[in-house]
């Protein structure tokens, strides 16, 4: 079996229904971003960054996957495939995908604030003031916030690697380090590249852009690329 990569972002969730803090609009719309995403508003009113996630956490139960998430998981029936998503959300695991790397954390889990290395799935959609881990630390959202490691960025690297095949999904390559991965694909793999807008990142010969969003895409990947 080939070895495909996938690597998505918010474009592939936002046809769910689940904004993006880059559009007009968006979710983080109102919020200062490093009010409610770094370690320094958490410092300054985890209440308010606790209450920011949980709303979040709401939104994601009304959220279904949509037709792209659901080929992506068919595509495991041809393909060893890897997901690697900048998405905080589960849509891909709802959708049947198995093997998923979340770079930037999962809104539907907890960690605690001073051992990172425990972490909690959250019953329901409330994380609140006092909840603590065994240890007794307060939980924080296991989520990567500005300014944070990406704890995950090494084991995404060696799956780029490995890739026969690179597909990128609904991300403006703008956000690092994610956008970094195509560095570490082989320039002979072929490299297919959906969204709708043309990105600032210079592409090589090797790379195929449907220039739709994410269920057309791969609609059109489906039958054209045979893929």
């Amino acid at each position: 079996m080939k070895k495909l990569v996938v690597l998505t972002g918010a474009g592939i969730s936002a046809e769910s229904g689940i904004k993006t803090f880059r559009d007009a609009g968006g979710l983080w719309e109102g919020y200062d971003i490093m009010e409610v995403a770094s370690w320094q508003g958490w410092v300054k009113n985890r209440e308010l960054v606790l209450d920011f996630y949980n709303q979040r956490r709401r939104n994601l139960i009304d959220a279904l996957p949509n037709s792209a998430h659901f080929a992506l998981a068919k595509l495991q029936k041809k393909y060893d495939v890897t997901i690697i998503t900048q998405n905080v959300d589960d849509l891909h695991e709802r959708a049947g995908s198995e093997n998923i790397v979340h770079l930037h954390g999962e809104l539907t889990k907890s960690r605690s604030t001073m051992r990172p290395y425990i972490v909690y799935n959250i019953e329901g959609t409330e994380l609140n003031l006092g909840d603590s881990c065994e240890k007794g630390s307060q939980l924080r959202p296991h989520i990567v916030w500005f300014g944070e490691e990406v704890p995950e960025m090494e084991r995404a690297m060696e799956i780029t690697l490995q890739a026969d095949i690179l597909l990128i999904i609904g991300t403006s390559m703008v956000v690092y380090p994610a956008a970094s991965l195509l560095n570490y694909a082989s320039s002979t793999i072929p490299i297919y590249y959906i969204d709708p807008n043309i990105p600032d990142y210079k592409f090589g010969k090797n790379v195929v852009h449907i220039k739709e969003k994410a269920t057309i895409g791969m609609e059109i990947l489906e039958k054209e690329y045979l893929l």
